[in-house]
């Protein structure tokens, strides 16, 4: 998952597909017994109608002159069949060789908070599309999610957000944290309307079957990104019997973690990686602290930092701005999670040198994925008190790194969300196909514990690793093989 991630037309795919045959892990799970429910009823819908898409704004290129648009009316409460309606944005890209075509590929980029429907809109873009074989096997459907991008985007004051302490230090700044989101949790219901209070996963998922009866195909194969792969969990929970295919790329824990957990998992990440960084400094003359322990380094720079000695470095020296331990977390998360090792390396020997330049990364999320993450995550904390065990037991989990910012900034965003997390929907009946899960083994917003547990969650499940460090493998360049694992994966037969 990247809260803060946002897409355009040429980086909108980021999919890469992976030869089986390739040297990755790739393990068939079992999972354990579970509680079935009926399957749910998809509200009726009137067959689509395609029509011509909108034009992009500039600097944005117009979507491929193949791409069709139309809109799904659903049901704003989902509980509600009868009730209000909602439209969702769906484009989509009809296979180029009909002879050969397998079916429908639904797909989400995750975020959450990012519009899907780039990825039918700009399909055939040479550099953020699908391959050529793939167009010609699938119908590719993408929608922008509820409350998302022309989805009927959700709206909410963020001027409160400039006011939100980014971490707490004491009890009043971490009670005034849980107010002002309280705040902006009514404010977005307040200027939204009630769509506010149903942008969940579930939510979104039973919005795809609406779509597939729209569009009227008996079943889909569909290809989650990040946050769309909890997605693509909950539909294949929620409908197993209309799924051909389901591919989970860069995978969400689908077990509800509870904050420690969720933040633990991705702070060992970024604790690993820092160490990874130390691995190659050893050996690389590129990096600017060579001879140097890297661990040891940065556990001085967080011991300076505690004792307010850290200062920003200049071009001719420590400048009089000073650093903190959160803001040296927060550079460690990001700049580490891009993995470029020899800016890395130059930018921890001028925090350790006083000498040289810092690339800051801001912190904090957006309503628009607290509006989700915070309906399908219970990510709630009872108080200061608790918020510093966990803390604590973090930094002891991952010491190096203290935590991973990014998790944080998710746990944080839901403290004081008035809007309450959903229960998980019961598992319907239905016989569910072979289910690949694909994983970076050191991705800071999807960490491969969750992927592992979310391949577990599936009677039939493959989980394919790559020893790299990064988020979203499905992409051309350097994961380029996990690209053609998927694709082979998607186009294998079914049955």
């Amino acid at each position: 998952m990247n809260t803060s991630m946002r897409v355009t037309p040429n980086t909108r795919r980021r999919i890469v597909s992976v030869l089986l045959a390739l040297s990755a892990s790739a393990t068939a799970l079992g999972v354990p017994g579970a509680a079935f429910a009926q399957e749910p009823a998809t509200a009726s819908v009137p067959p689509i109608r395609w029509g011509t898409c909108p034009k992009a704004e500039p600097p944005y290129p117009d979507p491929s002159p193949k791409a069709q648009c139309a809109t799904v009316k659903v049901p704003l409460d989902w509980s509600k069949p009868k009730g209000p309606k909602t439209a969702v944005f769906v484009a989509r890209y009809r296979a180029t060789d009909p002879a050969r075509r397998i079916g429908v590929l639904m797909s989400n980029p995750g975020g959450p908070g990012v519009a899907g429907a780039d990825d039918a809109l700009y399909a055939d873009d040479p550099i953020g599309g699908y391959s050529p074989a793939m167009l010609q096997r699938f119908d590719m459907i993408g929608f922008d999610p509820r409350g998302i991008g022309r989805s009927q985007s959700a709206d909410c004051d963020e001027t409160i957000t400039d006011s939100i302490p980014a971490r707490p230090h004491n009890a009043t700044e971490f009670e005034r944290l849980r107010t002002l989101n309280g705040r902006l949790a009514d404010s977005c219901l307040k200027q939204t309307g009630p769509l506010a209070a149903h942008m969940d996963g579930e939510s979104v998922a039973r919005d795809m079957d609406a779509i597939r009866a729209a569009i009227g195909e008996r079943e889909i194969s569909f290809l989650g990104h990040s946050y769309g792969t909890f997605i693509g969990e909950r539909y294949a929970r929620l409908f197993p019997g209309n799924l051909r295919a389901l591919a989970l790329d860069s995978a969400m824990d689908p077990d509800r973690p509870n904050a420690e957990r969720y933040l633990t998992d991705g702070s060992i990440t970024i604790d690993n990686t820092l160490k990874r960084l130390a691995a190659w400094c050893e050996k690389d003359t590129a990096c600017a602290l060579k001879g140097r322990d890297l661990t040891a380094v940065t556990d001085t720079l967080f011991a300076r930092a505690d004792a307010g000695t850290l200062r920003e470095p200049g071009p001719h020296g420590p400048t009089r701005t000073k650093i903190d331990a959160d803001e040296l977390s927060d550079f460690l998360t990001f700049a580490l999670g891009k993995w470029n090792p020899a800016e890395a390396a130059q930018q921890l020997a001028a925090l350790h040198t006083g000498k040289g330049e810092v690339r800051w990364f801001s912190s904090g999320t957006d309503p628009a994925s607290q509006l989700v993450l915070c309906r399908d995550y219970d990510f709630r904390i009872r108080d200061y008190a608790q918020y510093r065990a966990i803390r604590k037991r973090v930094a002891k989990a991952a010491p190096h790194v203290r935590y991973n910012a990014q998790a944080l900034n998710t746990v944080l965003g839901c403290q004081g969300w008035t809007m309450p997390p959903k229960p998980r929907p019961a598992r319907a009946k239905g016989d569910l196909p072979p289910v690949l899960v694909a994983n970076a083994t050191h991705d800071l917003a999807t960490p491969l514990p969750g992927a592992q547990r979310m391949a577990r969650s599936f009677p039939q499940a493959s989980l394919f690793t790559m020893d790299v460090v990064g988020h979203w493998l499905y992409r051309r360049g350097g994961t380029e093989s996990a690209m053609r694992v998927i694709d082979t994966y998607l186009t294998a037969p079914k049955g």
